[in-house]
């Protein structure tokens, strides 16, 4: 059983369901990809979300982004939505967080599949205790680099 499912608008958006994916394996936590189309396969979409036991779902789509409003219509567990770049960005940032009263949806940036990931993670470290301590380790590796970037500018750029 997955904890999370990532649900793609088309195959096109797997660049994006990696980098999400990627995160939760570094994490230990099992994830399941498929695509299925809010537009083009309704019924999928639905029985994808019916017949899961993940406790996060991660939709990203493109264009319209209606995937993770479609998703949040069938399940009241968490869903976040990942808007994908494309010609025309903001269609689809607009779509995840313009959702209608009472389908909420958590939005995360242009092609973030990895703060999705992370999004994923902290809602389930809320019950999981071993997931809640890897993140405030991977938050401290975060500090712990930007401090030596810190010091490399500071020896290589001075005035």
């Amino acid at each position: 059983m997955p904890q999370v499912l990532i649900v793609l608008g088309s195959k096109n958006d797997a660049p994006v369901a990696r980098k999400a994916s990627d995160v939760l394996k570094e994490f230990g936590v099992t994830s399941q990809t498929v695509v299925a189309s809010a537009h083009r396969t309704p019924d999928r979409v639905r029985e994808l979300v019916a017949g899961s036991d993940a406790r996060v779902f991660i939709a990203i789509a493109g264009l319209s982004a209606a995937l993770p409003g479609a998703v949040a219509s069938a399940t009241v567990r968490p869903v976040i939505g990942v808007p994908v770049s494309g010609k025309v960005n903001l269609d689809s940032i607009l779509s995840i967080v313009q959702m209608p009263a009472g389908i909420p949806v958590a939005g995360v940036g242009l092609d973030r599949g990895d703060n999705a990931a992370l999004l994923a993670l902290q809602i389930l470290g809320l019950t999981d205790e071993v997931i809640a301590k890897k993140l405030e380790r991977h938050r401290a590796d975060m500090a712990e680099a930007v401090a030596r970037d810190s010091e490399e500018v500071s020896k290589d750029v001075q005035c």
